[in-house]
C-alpha cells in the first residue's frame, strides 16, 4: 500500500505542476497585450491629456468633426472658435479637440 500512496503523491505533484503550465501561456498573452494595446494606449491618452490642458488664446486647433479654428475664449469644459472664411464663432467641448496645429504647418501654407 506504500506504494500505492507513494505513486499518488507523486500523481498529485504531477498536476500542480501542470496546472502552472496551463496558465503559463494565457499569462504570456495577456503580457503581449498589455505591451502592444494597452500600454501604447495609456500613453497616447496622457499625451492627450496634456494637450488639453495646454491649450490658450489663439491656439489654432483641429476638431474631431474636421472643423479648424483658433481659440478666442476657453472655459472649464468648452471653448469659443473663429472659424475661417466667414469668422463664424462656434462653441466646442474640449473633448472634440484632436490636435493643436505647429508653427512648422503654419509655415508651409
Amino acid at each position: 500500500m506504500s506504494n500505492v500512496s507513494m505513486s499518488l503523491e507523486s500523481l498529485f505533484a504531477l498536476q500542480a505542476g501542470s496546472s502552472l503550465l496551463t496558465f503559463a501561456p494565457l499569462i504570456f498573452i495577456f503580457g503581449i497585450f498589455y505591451f502592444l494595446l494597452i500600454m501604447p494606449q495609456q500613453r497616447r491618452q496622457k499625451k492627450w491629456q496634456q494637450m488639453l490642458g495646454d491649450l490658450k488664446n489663439g491656439d489654432k486647433v483641429v476638431t474631431s468633426g474636421g472643423l479648424r479654428g483658433t481659440i478666442v475664449a476657453l472655459r472649464d469644459d468648452s471653448l469659443h472658435l473663429r472659424v475661417p472664411p466667414d469668422n463664424l464663432r462656434l462653441e466646442v467641448t474640449r473633448a472634440s479637440i484632436v490636435s493643436v496645429a505647429d508653427s512648422s504647418e503654419e509655415a508651409t501654407k
